[in-house]
């Protein structure tokens, strides 16, 4: 005997896990669930919210609007009772969509009067494409004689006066394409009233409507 003790090693101490520590731990994994719930429920109404302003604004299809820009009066000619001239006109056609607006020709047409129920000449608007978001414009050139006009004696009356009433109409046919996907027919029309001053031999007081 070598006069040494051998002690056993004391056990460990075992704590039991208590139910206020158990009850804890459920309240956070509750938190946390509830945590993540709100976030999926504020993505879904965030992802909605894209959906509607892309539906609203994006997809929604406006009618583009063609107009008369400028007109420039060329080779007037007057006479007592008769009238003749080139008209070149600046037409815009702005696309307010999101998508590429494609029209076919067209015809513009130039009415004496503002009744618009003689045409006195007309030009080509040919087929184009407005871009998105864009306005597109074209020169359209357009021979003018007073020669259809029944009533020479308001021909005369209105030379006199200084002053030649015109009306201008128009008819854009086409589609707008959208993302490549989609297309939607649209057809949108232009209405102008113009005055020809033979003093200063120029256009003025250009509407449209």
């Amino acid at each position: 005997m070598d006069g040494k003790q051998a002690y056993p090693f004391a056990p460990a101490s075992v704590h039991p896990r208590s139910d206020e520590e158990s009850q804890s731990d459920q309240e956070l994994r509750r938190k946390k669930k509830l945590k993540l719930y709100a976030y999926i429920a504020a993505f879904a109404v965030f992802q909605t919210i894209i959906i509607l302003v892309f539906a609203l604004i994006v997809m929604r299809i406006k009618t583009p609007d063609v107009k008369i820009r400028s007109v420039t009066v060329q080779n007037l000619n007057v006479g007592t009772a008769s009238y003749n001239m080139t008209l070149i006109a600046e037409v815009t056609v702005r696309n307010k969509n999101f998508g590429d607006y494609k029209y076919d020709n067209s015809t513009m047409s130039i009415n004496y009067g503002t009744a618009a129920d003689v045409i006195i000449g007309d030009g080509l608007i040919p087929k184009g494409n407005a871009k998105a978001k864009k306005t597109r414009r074209v020169n359209v050139t357009m021979e003018v004689s007073s020669n259809g006009v029944s009533d020479p004696s308001q021909v005369t009356s209105d030379i006199n006066s200084g002053i030649l009433m015109f009306n201008s109409h128009a008819t854009l046919r086409g589609k707008v394409h959208l993302m490549k996907i989609m297309k939607k027919r649209k057809t949108t029309e232009m209405n102008c009233t113009m005055a020809l001053n033979l003093t200063s031999r120029a256009i003025q007081d250009l509407n449209c409507q």
